[in-house]
């Protein structure tokens, strides 16, 4: 039997409690990762500055620390080269003085180069920070409420949390190898939620369908429906999760500094976004329907 046979004819319901095994265990590592370490923000989070630098010859961090001592501001700060490019980041904000100094300093280095230098104070910071997260748990609520109301609550509340689960994921991996959280991260996570529940909404849609045709006496009975779906919609989501995969990761691997953690954020999103469409929301969909009071409890 051939590899897409045996994907096509696998019991999804079965293998799904390992998987929710495997989810728990990585939740839990993301909890414990987030109380003891948190979060890397950029200076989109915290108050600070951060400056860009384009060069139109090779400029080492070694040329550039010692003027960063000069002025006062070495440390603290963080210096991340690039091909002619460089990113400095502050974890004070740098004051006009400053500013000048650094600027006159580059361009006696590089009279080519070119700088953008951001600053964020402390309560645009917390301003930020909390419009992010009532981004991810307005769309959450919005994603509800239409599941809800095209679907029934259960596919809601089996979509709900497989999204959760994708964005969670995202930000465990993000906590713990300290990768950088900025706004990127913010619409990776927003995009991810997104195209999670595209890919869920297609295998709930001929849930729906199969439904409306199968017999439902048994709870083996479910069981089928719910592989049977599964397995009629999988190729295409692995299909779709793949193209777009493709292209997140050439982003990641060419884009450049500026959008790499945006990149990653959906490199990592989409392999869980697929994983939990196929391995979490239907068969947890299963499990709240299979109690319905008038369920088709008996075992076969």
């Amino acid at each position: 039997m051939s590899f897409k046979n045996k994907l096509l004819h696998l019991d999804f319901v079965h293998i799904s409690k390992r998987c929710y095994t495997f989810s728990i265990i990585l939740t839990i590592i993301g909890f414990i990762s987030l109380a003891v370490f948190g979060l890397n923000y950029s200076v989109d989070f915290k108050a600070g500055s951060n400056v860009d630098i384009s060069f139109t010859k090779n400029v080492t961090s070694e040329q550039i620390e010692p003027i960063l001592e000069n002025i006062g501001v070495l440390e603290g700060s963080k210096i991340t080269p690039g091909v002619d490019r460089m990113s400095i980041r502050f974890d004070e904000v740098l004051n006009e003085d400053q500013d000048h100094q650094l600027k006159g300093e580059i361009l006696k280095l590089d009279s080519g180069a070119s700088m953008e230098i951001n600053t964020v104070d402390p309560e645009m910071a917390k301003e930020l920070a909390a419009n992010a997260i009532w981004a991810v748990l307005l769309s959450s609520l919005g994603i509800i409420v239409y599941v809800g109301i095209r679907f029934e609550w259960r596919f809601a509340i089996a979509a709900i949390v497989a999204l959760l689960h994708d964005a969670f994921m995202v930000v465990t991996i993000f906590s713990i190898f300290r990768l950088e959280v900025d706004l990127t991260f913010i619409i990776a996570v927003l995009t991810i939620i997104g195209y999670s529940i595209n890919d869920t909404i297609v295998i709930f849609d001929r849930i729906r369908e199969n439904l409306r045709f199968a017999k439902q006496k048994t709870r083996q009975d479910l069981i089928d429906l719910v592989n049977k779906s599964v397995s009629q919609t999988i190729m295409r989501s692995l299909y779709t999760a793949l193209t777009v995969f493709i292209a997140a990761l050439f982003l990641l691997l060419l884009g450049g500094a500026s959008i790499r953690m945006f990149s990653l954020a959906m490199v990592i999103g989409l392999l869980f976004g697929a994983y939990s469409s196929i391995f979490i929301a239907s068969p947890l969909w299963f499990v709240l329907k299979s109690k319905q009071k008038n369920k088709p409890a008996k075992a076969s």
